[in-house]
């Protein structure tokens, strides 16, 4: 027995002989002041903006604020339990949301966590959500296209890779739509899609990817969800960790495109979050840096130059406006921060022209610089015609005797317009939508009734893809309408409207 005793004194004795003290200096705060998702936290002398810090109950926050004697915390979840005098350590990184392939197919947080329930999500690599956008040497001209698969877009605002194309409208005009059958259109594309909701219901959210599942749309694309039962802080943050998810693919020599649906309630999220900051209100109770918001985010889609890889980001920012007004804080903002916009009218969508595309204010700045060769032969005029259509469909309505060219113009309109009308969530390759035009365009659906025109086009699609096969992929491979194209597209065109009745 005491044998034992002396082989326990002597382990002791060597264990204690062997100590050596380390000293760690960790800097903790505490909390002076909590509610509404906010806490102000003293202590945090050597704090960073946008810094992680981590509370008692293991909830997330960022370093908004820093003053001389505090630091304003926004909280990124639950706050119930914290109390003051709650401890707060800083986590010593900048708030980042892991990146990479291993993001392809998942639906996460606005912090990368993954909230589909398919387990962990292994990142290449994590990325700072706040970034600088590459400067101007780093970047080339706009020259490949993004196709939409929506006829009046691909031909009147085309949108190039590394363009910034806002998508603005009243709510229910039509703007989601927009977005998804884009993110539908690149399905065996090189295209990688990031779509980000802001501030929307979670049964919607889980709807959408529902729809995305089952067109096989997540096989490139990411969901990042920030939900209207989300914190503020969450709101505020989820766009650009989306922009940093598409980053990725962009600094890697990748194409993505990311959409923001929608800047309003993100301008609404940090509005929420700076009033309760104590940071001074502005026009319309914005703070002052709203511009900024904004800018700083869409300035990081870009189409890189080729020493810099080559890879593009390509932005979709969607936008509510209120009753039609165009000229408020926010949308102002961001259509002079974007490439231009598609403006989508709440008259044209009650009236069933869907997508309800406002040719006039609708403008793509630099995405002719992208459009093909073959929809930029067959589309060049079709935005004039349209336009004279208006002006004399409402010349027309006094009533007054017509001639011939005004009332064939007029007819004219009416079955573009009818061409230009398309169901949602079913894009149109570009060949089928270059005949399309091509046959609008040039006369060969004058003598169709207007109300058969979709008919038409149904049964013409169907035949250009099968008897016609070869000038459909003629087209398709080429991007181009060259003469002897033309004349078989035309020849195809007067062939099946023979038969067609």
């Amino acid at each position: 027995m005491a044998e034992i005793s002396h082989d326990i004194f002597k382990s002791l004795l060597e264990q204690v002989e062997s100590f050596s003290p380390t000293i760690e200096a960790v800097e903790v705060g505490r909390v002076m002041e909590i509610g509404d998702g906010i806490a102000r936290v003293a202590g945090l002398e050597n704090i960073r903006f946008s810094e992680l810090v981590r509370f008692n109950n293991g909830t997330p926050g960022i370093a908004f604020n820093l003053e001389k004697d505090n630091v304003g915390v926004i909280i990124l979840g639950e706050y119930d339990t914290i109390q003051e005098g709650d401890e707060v350590r800083p986590l010593g990184r900048i708030a980042s949301i892991p990146v990479g392939t291993g993001m392809i197919g998942r639906v996460v947080d606005a912090l990368g966590n993954p909230v589909d329930g398919k387990g962990s999500i292994v990142a290449s690599d994590y990325f700072n959500v706040e970034r600088i956008a590459p400067g101007v040497i780093e970047r080339k001209n706009v020259f490949s296209p993004v196709q939409t698969g929506v006829i009046a877009i691909d031909a009147m605002t085309p949108i190039g890779r590394g363009q910034r194309e806002l998508i603005i409208g009243d709510r229910q005009t039509g703007k989601t739509a927009i977005a998804i059958d884009t993110i539908l259109n690149q399905k065996g594309k090189d295209l990688y899609c990031i779509y980000v909701a802001i501030g929307k219901r979670r049964g919607e959210v889980a709807r959408l990817v529902a729809l995305l599942e089952e067109y096989g749309a997540m096989e490139y694309t990411t969901v990042v969800v920030a939900s209207a039962s989300d914190p503020a802080a969450m709101n505020y943050i989820a766009p650009y960790a989306g922009c940093a998810i598409g980053e990725w693919f962009m600094e890697n020599g990748k194409h993505a495109l990311v959409v923001y649906d929608d800047l309003s309630k993100h301008a609404w999220a940090y509005r929420q979050v700076s009033l309760l900051m104590r940071r001074p209100p502005g026009r319309e109770a914005y703070p002052g840096d709203v511009f900024y918001l904004h800018s700083r985010l869409l300035e990081r889609a870009a189409q890189l130059s080729e020493s810099r890889g080559g890879g593009s980001l390509t932005a979709l920012p969607v936008i509510e406006t209120l009753l039609g007004d165009v000229s408020a804080y926010v949308p102002t903002n961001v259509i002079s921060i974007t490439d231009g916009q598609i403006y989508l009218e709440p008259e044209l969508f009650y009236a069933g022209t869907r997508p309800a595309m406002n040719v006039g204010i609708s403008v793509s700045r630099v995405g002719g610089d992208a459009q093909t060769k073959a929809m930029k032969k067959v589309a060049g005029g079709l935005r004039l015609d349209l336009a004279q259509f208006r002006s004399l469909a409402a010349f027309a309505q006094f009533g007054s005797d017509l001639d011939k060219s005004t009332q064939q113009q007029l007819d004219r309109g009416l079955r573009l317009t009818e061409l230009l009308k398309q169901p949602q969530y079913q894009p149109i390759p570009l060949a089928d939508q270059v005949a399309l035009i091509y046959a609008g365009t040039k006369g060969h659906l004058d003598n169709v009734p207007v109300d058969r025109v979709k008919e038409w086009q149904a049964a013409f699609v169907r035949a250009f893809n099968t008897q016609f096969s070869d000038v459909a992929n003629s087209i398709a491979e080429t991007k181009t309408l060259n003469d002897e194209q033309e004349a078989k597209l035309k020849n195809a065109l007067q062939s099946f409207n023979a038969s067609w009745s």
